[in-house]
């Protein structure tokens, strides 16, 4: 055989052994790159109306790391200047929404989306009179069958400005 044919032969079993392997995996199922950990009587299927998920599992994925969001505009002057934040909306509605509004904006710029986020701590100034209409607003931002790990700290102000209810820190795994 010459030497071109010998050439020819062993490019094309490299070309037909990549194009196997490519196929192969193209036919894989793409597990979740996380997991649910409930704990007993906490499944949803047990009829269980948790606003939050006992533990997550991260399988893979890139880890991202979100700061503390507020419903302060970003950016604002540092330090705090109040006057910036007089236009705002300051009702628990409001503030909720701005606050996951911004992490979903940073979820998708990291190139995630919200149900990617796997946990979240949130410091709540008067947790008894806010956490119930935060969780209404965060809970529309889940959806009926996504829920992070969640920690809710009750505090005395926000560093921003007394105003502020609400400020939430998070972790996602973008797959």
């Amino acid at each position: 055989m010459s030497r071109f044919l010998r050439h020819n032969h062993r490019l094309t079993r490299i070309l037909n052994s990549i194009t196997l392997t490519l196929t192969i995996a193209g036919c894989q199922t793409i597990a979740p790159h996380f997991e649910y950990i409930h704990l007993p009587g906490t499944e949803p299927a047990a009829g269980a109306n948790m606003p939050y998920t006992s533990a997550m599992k991260v399988r893979s994925g890139t880890i991202l790391f979100l700061s503390g969001t507020s419903g302060a505009p970003v950016p604002h002057s540092h330090p705090h200047d109040p006057t910036e934040f007089d236009h705002l909306g300051f009702g628990v509605e409001a503030q909720t929404i701005r606050v996951m509004e911004r992490i979903k904006l940073t979820v998708e710029a990291a190139g995630g989306q919200l149900s990617d986020v796997i946990q979240v701590t949130r410091f709540i100034k008067d947790g008894g009179a806010n956490q119930d209409g935060i969780n209404t607003v965060m809970n529309r931002y889940w959806g009926a069958d996504h829920r992070p790990a969640s920690t809710s700290v009750e505090i005395v102000r926000l560093a921003s400005d007394p105003r502020f209810i609400l400020e939430v820190e998070a972790v996602a795994v973008i797959p």
